[in-house]
């Protein structure tokens, strides 16, 4: 996967790309929600996740407690051994990981915690959203990271634009 081709089509569009977002702020059409997860499937029958791992390469998620009960019960680690393992608090008092990549990033871009991963991660690229238009500042963020958001968004510029 070119993520560089992906990243410089986002750029060239980011200003596009948030003109369409918030006409859907402003006047969503009815049938929003479902059309987003229509394009959402679409899109992810074209791309595979595990071809990029830009996201957990680049990223960190936000892990709250619920994440760290239920990743240290998995590792068989205390919740505190856990965070002070893998965690640090940011600048807005949120615990993300200490280093990118991905401590549980495998070689292959597969997850090691993959069934016990942070909520944050089950959800990127948060593109299946209902009233998906609550998360543009995100969406745009996202199509910078992942190919799939890009690709996502020109799917739903193209069918909304015809109507």
């Amino acid at each position: 996967m070119d993520l560089e081709f992906y990243k410089k089509q986002a750029q060239l569009k980011q200003k596009d790309h948030r003109k369409f977002l918030d006409g859907l702020k402003k006047k969503p059409p009815k049938n929003l929600d479902y059309l987003v997860v229509e394009k959402h499937d679409e899109t992810f029958q074209e791309i595979d996740c595990l071809g990029c791992a830009n996201c957990c390469k680049t990223t960190g998620p936000l892990y709250v407690e619920k994440d760290i009960e239920r990743i240290s019960k998995h590792l068989r680690m205390k919740p505190a051994d856990f965070e002070a393992k893998f965690l640090r608090v940011d600048e807005d008092q949120d615990k993300v990981l200490q280093n990118l990549p991905c401590f549980f990033l495998n070689d292959d871009n597969t997850c090691s915690i993959y069934d016990v991963r942070p909520k944050a991660c089950r959800e990127y690229p948060h593109t299946d959203r209902k009233k998906i238009y609550q998360i543009n500042n995100l969406t745009i963020q996202n199509t910078l990271i992942c190919p799939a958001t890009y690709v996502f968004v020109e799917k739903l510029k193209k069918v909304l634009e015809k109507n």
